[in-house]
């Protein structure tokens, strides 16, 4: 019998559910439906880390349906490479540049297509990055600092001295979250906060 609830590494068949949790929690933690293309938060914040570090992807699933899932990269450096070698160069010809006077949400997210990944400066001493998103009925029952802890034991396992990650000042609930679980912030600006962990 499938578990009502659990945590579990990705499967190539979670790839849509996880396209789908993107956008339904792509607008500070809310629904993103109608303000980007269905598809373009999942190409820049999932697919390109479960395709090239599916070990480092879990999902929380519920009846084997995905609600939520963690993933990142163990060295951003080297991830912002592959992905400007062998990622964005198809979707840049997928999504034109807007006019210059088009600052839409779905516009500045084809801007972020055609800049690509940049790691970072503070990558050299946070080298790992993490995203991590849970639909609400997956919300408030503790998968979330489980599959925290469950993806940095695993940086651990592969030696990676510390993460990072970003998260947006609108969504307040998130911030004392992250404090609570050993998380600080090490950069700020005027609407996100960079928080970091060394984990040695």
């Amino acid at each position: 019998m499938t578990p009502e609830f659990e945590i579990r590494p990705f499967q190539p068949g979670d790839i849509d559910m996880l396209y789908r949790i993107c956008l339904l929690t792509g607008n500070a933690g809310e629904d993103a439906t109608g303000t980007v293309d269905d598809r373009i938060l999942g190409h820049c914040y999932a697919a390109p880390y479960v395709t090239f570090e599916p070990d480092l992807c879990f999902v929380l699933a519920s009846h084997g349906i995905a609600l939520g899932y963690i993933l990142g990269t163990r060295d951003s450096v080297s991830f912002a490479k592959t992905c400007e070698a062998q990622w964005w160069p198809k979707l840049r010809l997928q999504y034109l540049l807007p006019e210059d006077d088009d600052l839409s949400p779905a516009a500045m997210m084809v801007r972020a297509i055609h800049q690509g990944y940049q790691a970072p400066s503070l990558s050299n001493e946070y080298p790992a990055h993490l995203h991590i998103d849970i639909l609400p009925n997956g919300q408030s029952m503790g998968y979330g600092r489980k599959m925290i802890k469950m993806f940095c034991d695993r940086l651990r396992d592969y030696s990676v001295s510390a993460l990072h990650f970003g998260v947006s000042q609108a969504n307040g609930s998130a911030l004392g979250f992250y404090r609570h679980l050993g998380f600080h912030v090490i950069q700020e600006s005027k609407t996100s906060y960079m928080f970091g962990m060394h984990l040695d």
